[in-house]
């Protein structure tokens, strides 16, 4: 493993720590500064709200700035925004504070997503990215709990101090540890961006990646498959202590479990996805739909919620490393803006599970009822999941036994490049010059054009599809290249 991936899990855990530990420090919080508890709530709802809306507005900045160098720049915004919250004189600067922590988020971990890939061979870069969203998943094992404990024992600030240490030993990691030239971001793409012009072809290919209909629907099954864990997690306390049984203090231990069950599903999700990203997804989704439908019922017993708990977190998680790679993957030459987007999706997802939630429980529907909410979710996640299959199958090539490729309304090839791409132009070319390579000259014989002609024709159609140049061999002798 490369040790650079070891400096992005330690920034992630540091973020992973900051965004949760709220939950455990509130009753303090709210005692501290004389303010209820929905009152200090507000300082979970403003990190979200950081999140959906750092994501993209520095993401466009670090797509004209070196990856290692936005990272470090992301990592430092973190440290002041949880130095602010640790010396807060009053609410509204430890709200402030954690506004800024959380504006660094979304981009940490879109760009860490680029860098983690960029460090391994191909076949391995879900794998990497999992291991970058590793330190995330610990936090919620580790950093959480025991920045809670740290809380009530020192008191809140203490909590936000360690944090801001781990903020400071996730930038020298990746400040020692992160090369520059990882991901695309070597000197040919600052030279390139350099002349691009200010905010100009940078931003415009980024932009451009949101009408790719398969970036909008990996994005929409982030929101909705996320959303389906959330939805039942958020409201885990009451559910654990006013229909399992649980007391108070248990609840900690169970969200301990789930947890786990995130580490072992982000892991072994990262592992699948690079051998089968599609399957997995749908396996995945499949099973949480089934797994939070049965948290309904399971929810009321102690044995049965405590290993409902985990395959929850197992379930939900194994389809980050999927969903983030499939972005990166249909966004190859501007993948910063879509990667950070996605990572504000997975918050998105969060609020919208919360409102659901919140909804069918206000309507009487039952204690477990969120349960349901989110098992729609999770389906709806899957439903768009296998649309986004099918409109990739419709969209291949196809490639009879002939072998000429399948022609579209206009006759043209349809070789499943975008219209007026690169791709797109240079297979044109290459199926212009084949025709040119093969043609017989001008006022040639009849049997020179025979001897031209059938070669031309195979060449072309076998190649067309293809974007391969025929050799000198498989080029009729009588045929001059013009």
């Amino acid at each position: 493993m490369p040790l650079a991936l070891l400096a992005l899990a330690v920034g992630a855990f540091g973020i992973g720590t900051t965004e949760f530990v709220i939950m455990g420090l509130l009753p303090d919080v709210a005692a501290d500064f004389g303010v209820s508890i929905p009152t200090a709530g507000h300082l979970a709802t403003g990190y979200a709200l950081g999140v959906v809306v750092g994501a993209p507005m520095l993401a466009v900045l670090g797509a004209r700035t070196g990856r290692k160098r936005m990272l470090m720049l992301l990592m430092g915004l973190f440290i002041v925004g949880n130095a602010v919250s640790a010396a807060a004189p009053a609410f509204g600067v430890l709200l402030t504070g954690r506004v800024i922590a959380s504006l660094a988020h979304g981009a940490f971990f879109g760009i860490g997503s680029i860098v983690a890939a960029g460090l391994v061979a191909p076949e391995k870069k879900a794998g990497a990215i999992a291991m970058m969203f590793t330190g995330l998943t610990t936090a919620n094992v580790l950093g959480v709990p025991l920045g809670t404990l740290l809380g009530q024992e020192y008191g809140w600030r203490a909590t936000f101090a360690a944090v801001t240490g781990l903020g400071v030993l996730g930038l020298a990691g990746v400040a020692a540890l992160v090369p520059h030239d990882v991901g695309g971001d070597g000197p040919e793409k600052r030279r390139t961006d350099r002349t691009a012009g200010p905010g100009r072809a940078g931003i415009r290919g980024e932009l451009a990646a949101f009408r790719n209909v398969q970036v909008l629907l990996a994005m929409a099954m982030t929101v909705l498959g996320f959303g389906g864990v959330f939805a039942a997690i958020t409201y885990i306390a009451p559910m654990m202590t006013g229909a399992a049984g649980y007391a108070e203090g248990s609840v900690t231990w169970l969200l301990v479990l789930f947890g786990l069950g995130m580490v072992a599903g982000n892991l072994v999700g990262g592992r699948l996805a690079d051998r089968a990203l599609m399957p997995l997804l749908y396996g995945a989704l499949a099973s949480l739909a089934v797994v939070l439908a049965l948290f309904t019922l399971t929810a009321h017993d102690k044995v049965a919620a405590a290993i409902t708990l985990p395959l929850i977190g197992a379930f939900g998680f194994a389809t980050v490393p999927p969903l983030q790679k499939r972005v990166l993957d249909q966004t190859a030459d501007a993948p910063t803006l879509a990667s950070a987007v996605n990572i504000g999706a997975f918050n998105l997802g969060n609020a919208l599970a919360a409102w659901l939630g919140g909804l069918v429980l206000g309507a009487g529907f039952g204690q477990t009822s969120p349960n349901g909410v989110g098992a729609l979710l999770a389906t709806s996640a899957l439903g768009l999941a296998a649309l986004a299959a099918a409109l990739e199958r419709r969209s291949a090539p196809a490639v009879p036994a002939s072998g000429r490729t399948a022609e579209g309304p206009a006759g043209e090839a349809r070789t499943g490049a975008r219209i007026g791409s690169p791709a797109g132009e240079s297979r044109s070319r290459v199926r212009a010059g084949v025709r040119a390579a093969v043609r017989p000259e001008a006022g040639g014989g009849a049997e020179e054009g025979a001897a031209a002609g059938p070669v031309g024709s195979a060449a072309s159609d076998a190649d067309a599809g293809t974007g391969r140049i025929p050799s000198a061999g498989e080029v009729a002798p009588t045929g001059r290249g013009r």
